[in-house]
């Protein structure tokens, strides 16, 4: 096979080639920094992701003794696993660079943000996980992005209109 036709075969997913996304994510948190960071996961774990069936709007990650864990993702069982199945919700290792961990600890620490994952694709046949540093919105802040939305949408319905 051509390399330019692998890169169509495995780019050509209209979500940008990732399993799972997390859309909620961008309503109830305003975004301040990304990063990629590898996910270790079973094999059971990683022939489901790559049959989409992952779930991150729960999800938050949190470091602890010097790593960081990626909580709540709920990876759904693998059919013909039967017994050697993993459990949905356990706890995964992110893998960064421990200046990168230490970097991301101290300022969830002091700035009460959170880690929140965006995406989750494959990568060169590995597993890797988009997080982001993120503040929690209010309730009014969301409302503003709502009638942000609707009368910049309403403007172009109005100049569409016009022409």
């Amino acid at each position: 096979m051509a390399k330019s036709a692998k890169k169509k075969a495995d780019g050509g997913k209209s979500n940008g080639g990732a399993v799972a996304t997390n859309r909620r994510a961008f309503f109830d948190y305003e975004i301040l920094d990304r990063r990629e960071a590898g996910l270790v996961l079973t094999g059971t774990e990683i022939k489901s992701a790559r049959a989409g069936k992952v779930d991150l709007r729960e999800a938050y990650a949190r470091p602890l003794n010097g790593e960081l864990w990626l909580m709540n993702v709920h990876i759904a069982t693998y059919d013909p696993a039967n017994i050697y199945n993993h459990e949905p919700k356990r706890s995964r290792k992110l893998l960064l660079h421990k200046d990168e961990i230490t970097h991301l600890a101290a300022e969830v620490a002091e700035k009460r943000l959170t880690i929140i994952p965006l995406r989750m694709y494959i990568k060169n046949h590995v597993a890797k996980v988009e997080i982001a540093v993120a503040r929690g919105k209010r309730q009014y802040d969301k409302r503003r992005a709502i009638m942000d939305k609707e009368m910049d949408l309403a403007a172009r319905r109005a100049l569409r209109s016009e022409e």
